[in-house]
Parts: C-alpha cells; structure tokens; sequence
C-alpha cells in the first residue's frame, strides 16, 4: 500500500513492514513475519520493482515479528541487515527476557496470534549474519536512512529516521493498536523488556523532523514526534 511518493507498506495494523522507495532502490524498515514474504512480492510488483531492488533491511529491533523473512532475502539477493549491537544476539534466536503480556482482551488477543499463525509465526528463521549499528549511524541506503537509539522495548531497539520520506519508524517504541486489547491511537506497546525506560526514550523521538510516525503495529501516525510521544504519555498517565 503506497503511503506517499517514497513510502509504501506491507501487512496490516497487526504487523506491517516499510518499504522507502527511491530511485536507487529500496530500503526496507523490518521484514514482519514470514508469510510476509509473498505480500511483499505482490507489492515489489505493484511498484513495478523486483525483489533485487532491495539494497537492505534496517531492523528497529530483533523480536521474531520484526525479523520473518530477512534471513530468507539476505540469502536469496545478498542484502545486508542491519541491527543495533544490543539486539543482535536477539535477532540471531539469543534468550530475551520473559515478559508478562500485561492487559488484554479475548478478541484482540485471539485476533493477533491467529494472525501470527497464519503467517507462519511459529517457523521463526533467525539471522544467522548481521550489521551492527549504532546511534547516530547514517547508513549508505536508499532514503539515507539515519539511526536513532531508543532503547526500552528492547536494548537495541532504535527509531530510523527518513528525511526523503518525511517518516521515523519506530518500530516497537510505540504503538498505534495495541494487539493485545485492540486500543487504537499513540501508546506504550506491550511485551516491553523496561517500560519506564521506553518512555524516557521518547524525548529523542520528539526531537526529530518528521510528518509520518510509523510503529510495526497500527496505522501509522499522521503529525509530528513530538505529538505522537505527548500522546504515548498522555496515555500511558
């Protein structure tokens, strides 16, 4: 689904994956789940690309719904992936903590990990090889895609920043729907490793120039970062 002129996106409100569309190639802002793979070749060929225009996948962190199908395109086309240095044993199958789901729903619930059956959640592939990134790391990808730490969902989750796209995706530092009681507008999202430390990450959020605010679950956020992170607050008070 295009979103604007350098923008497009793969799944839905319950797992999405990002595409920045230039004319040098695409960047790709996590890879979903597996089952994402075949939505994301429909898209390549909506766009009129093809799956070797991918230069690379920028992970904003390493959880299995972020990670689906890299390992697969980084075999089948060479492209790197990218993670910040605090999540790449994650997004090789590292231990994680074990996290409570905290409030939830029947329906929403149900709904989210139907979905992540049937997209093939259960035969998570984990990467095998990485790039590390760090804070403030610019990276030589189409839409110059700039890295910004976030940690508190996880140690290396990250927010990237896109000027040609106007966006900041921000993975699992906020969420528009939460998939566990299908609340929908700017909020914490669930299964954080440190809550309060991922609020705080808010503030480097905020300070960045955006018009898309672009989570890994729910619609994305039409404004600034600076209002969507008021609005993680307000909801999180």
């Amino acid at each position: 689904m295009r979103l604007g002129p350098h923008l497009s996106r793969v799944g839905n409100d319950i797992v999405a994956v990002h595409l920045i569309d230039t004319p040098d190639g695409i960047t790709l802002i996590d890879a979903g789940l597996p089952g994402h793979w075949s939505d994301l070749r429909a898209e390549l060929r909506a766009m009129g690309r093809d799956i070797r225009d991918i230069r690379g996948v920028v992970l904003t962190h390493g959880d299995s719904d972020h990670i689906g199908f890299a390992e697969r395109l980084r075999l089948e086309t060479g492209a790197p992936v990218f993670v910040h240095a605090a999540d790449a044993d994650r997004a090789r199958g590292g231990d994680k903590p074990k996290l409570s789901m905290g409030p939830a729903r029947l329906g929403p619930t149900l709904g989210f990990f139907a979905y992540g059956l049937r997209k093939g959640g259960l035969r998570t592939t984990y990467l095998t090889e990485v790039v590390e990134v760090a804070d403030g790391d610019v990276l030589d990808l189409p839409g110059a895609p700039r890295i910004v730490s976030l940690p508190g969902h996880s140690p290396g989750s990250i927010a990237v920043h896109s000027a040609l796209a106007k966006a900041v995706f921000v993975g699992d530092a906020l969420t528009t729907r939460h998939v566990l009681t299908g609340r929908e507008g700017p909020q914490p999202a669930p299964f954080t490793d440190e809550p309060e430390q991922a609020l705080s990450s808010l503030d480097r959020l905020a300070a960045l120039d955006a018009t898309w605010v672009i989570p890994g679950h729910g619609a994305p956020f039409r404004g600034s970062p600076a209002d969507a992170a008021s609005a993680v607050r307000a909801a999180a008070a």
